[in-house]
Parts: C-alpha cells; structure tokens; sequence
C-alpha cells in the first residue's frame, strides 16, 4: 500500500476470561491515543441484540474512564461530516454483517478510510471492528444476518484477521476447524494473507511498522505455504 499515515490498533476480543469489557486492553488504548485526542467517534453498528445507545453508552462508560469523550456516529445529523471532523475512531464488535450493512447505509466507509491513510487519525477496532480494517469482511465468524451492498471494508491493511482464532474444534465436533476455514479462503484468494489473531492479543500498526501485543502467539497463513506461528518480538512487516 506505499508509506501511510495509518495509525491502526486491532484487536481480537473485547473481553477477556476474568476481566471486564476492554479492561486487558486499557493500557494500550490510553498509550495508543495519547493526550492529544479528547473525543473519540465510536461506530456501534455491530450490535444487534442490543441498541446502539446501549452500546455507545458502554463505549461512553469506559473511555471515560481512560480519559476520553465518546460521539457515537449513529447520533449525528451528518455522519460524514463527523467522520471529517473526528480526532480518532473506535469500531466495535459484534456482528460484521451488520456492521458493513449500515457502514455502507450511512455513507462512510470511503471518508473513514482517507481520514485514516491520509490524515493519521487513530483507529481502534475489536473483533468486528477489526475484520472491517482488513480489505474486506471474508474472514469473518459471523452468521450472515443482513446483507450488506458489498464485502469490501476499510482495506486499511492489505492482509485479513480473522478475530477469536482458535486452534481446535470442541471434543467431540467433527465440524471444519477454523484453520480449515482459513484454507478454504485462501485456496480463492490466493494472493493474501491472513492472520490468526487470538483472544487477548493486539495488532498496533504505525504507518508500515506492525507490532503483535499480547501474550499469544499470532498464527499466519499464505496459499502454498504452511501456517507460521509469530511471536510478540517477530517482524511481522510482510503483511504491509
């Protein structure tokens, strides 16, 4: 994708076993945002059991407690103008169909991706939120619930994450493994690669410098080639 400005924080989960919502990330948030952003544009369109005001709410509860204002998108008159005026974006989990569905119905994906790439505004992402960061939304677990326009997303990166990976099915499941999965993507689409991103771990990406946080192992994977696993100090730089 050539030198960015891109300043992108990834995450697999929102929660982790034991702890509250975002807790196992905080630090990393407030590190990654810094002091000069005051307000942050959340985008709770991954949400579906529950509203967006709920969900922005929540948003609201905990950024605050980092130090950060929260102006959820689905409030504004004018979400492209909000999206222009934006000091920093956070995308939350949920369902990705759902998300891309009203992404694509409110008109931002292209603004947010030219805020990002060209301007440097922050970008945080969970689960869903992440998998948006990627090209498009192939790599999802998500049950199409809603169809969206189209699968393209953010294209932030050029590779895909697929969040929540897990090495193994449940004993007793004879049901693809998600690594089979995987391969079944990467057998169509052969020219890009994908990164396992496990629960608890974080991908921070500054302009082309890519950094794996966490205490686990990221699994990557390339058509002809056998999955690799990358640790926390690894050059992952290859996937930009």
């Amino acid at each position: 994708m050539g030198e960015s400005k891109r300043r992108l924080l990834l995450l697999s989960n929102s929660t982790n076993y034991g702890q509250g919502w975002l807790e196992h990330a905080e630090d990393n948030i407030r590190d990654f945002l810094g002091d000069t952003v005051s307000e942050v544009l959340f985008i709770p369109f991954a949400a579906v059991t529950f509203s967006f005001d709920d969900y922005a709410e929540k948003a609201r509860k905990k950024f605050g407690e980092l130090g950060y204002g929260i102006r959820s998108v689905h409030t504004v008159k004018n979400p492209v103008r909000a999206v222009e005026q934006a000091e920093a974006f956070a995308v939350g989990g949920g369902n990705t169909f759902h998300l891309v569905y009203h992404l694509y119905r409110i008109g931002i994906i292209e603004v947010v991706r030219r805020r990002v790439l060209e301007d440097g505004i922050p970008y945080i992402g969970w689960s869903a939120g992440s998998n948006v960061a990627c090209p498009s939304l192939k790599t999802t677990n998500d049950m199409p619930i809603i169809e969206p326009p189209h699968f393209e997303t953010f294209h932030l990166v050029p590779f895909q994450i697929n969040p929540h990976y897990l090495d193994a099915n449940p004993e007793e499941h004879k049901g693809e493994t998600r690594e089979q999965r995987i391969e079944e993507f990467i057998e169509v689409n052969q020219d890009v690669y994908v990164v396992g991103l496990r629960e608890g771990s974080l991908l921070r990406i500054e302009g082309d410098t890519i950094e794996l946080i966490g205490d686990k192992s990221a699994r990557v994977f390339k058509y002809g080639e056998e999955p690799v696993e990358y640790n926390i100090f690894d050059l992952l730089e290859f996937l930009l």
